[in-house]
């Protein structure tokens, strides 16, 4: 059988349902073309030309299953991606979890960036916080994602000349190093993100988030997947706490407790008690 063509019908549903019990990510009919590119990729660099000895190596190696789902992942992301929530950020949840945390006597504003790809996003977010805290107060960032890969490169912080179009001319002098071919972001702001490996489907042992990132994400998971992952991070924040998604993803019609806010800059989500 030619590769081209080398699913079939019960093929396609196997690898779906794999790789949607393993992840929690979604291919439809509609996108089976996508799967079918991965795959047809791991089979070229594992050296295994038969499609269902494929499917036996990964349900029996953790190591290549986690490579597969590393290449079925899409990782695009780009620094201060949706200005709208950078400002809500800035001008909007931080002033308000500042005055929340002085009310209580506490001091540290802590942060999960959740599919944050090659790290743009943490970083970003980092740079804010550098700027805008006041005295005393302090920020805890994990970042983490499902492509190993990706976390890499995070983790180097190093990006070429055209992936750092996004940044201001006052960030980029600031907090990042001119390479050749790029820049490396600075250590102060490297050393203050850490990175995991982690699979949204399984609990991140997170507790007391205050704000958790979670854009562009959800969208390749079915409804099940999308409330599981949601009510994880519910159960995951504090009773002061925002959650920024996709501008492209609701949580309309999820059985969620999150309440829909609404600021002059930007719509995000909360855990709010009084």
């Amino acid at each position: 059988m030619p590769i081209e063509n080398f699913l079939t019908e019960l093929q396609f549903s196997k690898f779906r349902d794999y790789i949607y019990n393993a992840s929690g990510i979604h291919f439809s009919p509609s996108n089976r073309t996508i799967l079918e590119s991965r795959l047809k990729e791991r089979l070229r660099k594992s050296g295994i030309s038969d499609i269902d000895q494929y499917y036996k190596h990964i349900t029996t190696d953790e190591g290549e299953m986690k490579t597969l789902l590393d290449t079925v992942t899409t990782n695009l992301t780009r620094f201060f991606r949706n200005t709208a929530h950078f400002k809500a950020f800035e001008h909007y949840v931080i002033p308000e979890l500042v005055k929340y945390k002085k009310s209580r006597g506490e001091n540290t504003i802590k942060i999960w960036s959740a599919g944050c790809s090659t790290g743009e996003e943490p970083y970003s977010l980092a740079m804010v916080l550098k700027d805008i805290l006041p005295p005393g107060f302090k920020f805890d960032i994990t970042a983490s994602d499902l492509s190993l890969k990706c976390l890499m490169t995070a983790k180097e912080g190093f990006y070429s000349d055209q992936k750092v179009n996004g940044v201001s001319e006052k960030y980029l002098q600031k907090y990042f190093e001119k390479k050749p071919n790029g820049y490396l972001v600075k250590e102060e702001i490297r050393n203050s993100v850490k990175f995991d490996y982690h699979n949204l489907k399984a609990d991140s042992g997170q507790r007391n988030l205050d704000i958790t990132f979670c854009r562009n994400v959800i969208i390749y998971f079915d409804e099940a997947a999308q409330n599981n992952v949601i009510n994880k991070f519910y159960e995951s924040m504090n009773n002061h706490a925002y959650l920024f998604i996709g501008h492209s993803e609701s949580l309309f019609g999820m059985d969620t407790k999150f309440e829909f806010l609404k600021t002059d800059f930007a719509t995000m989500y909360r855990k709010f008690s009084s």
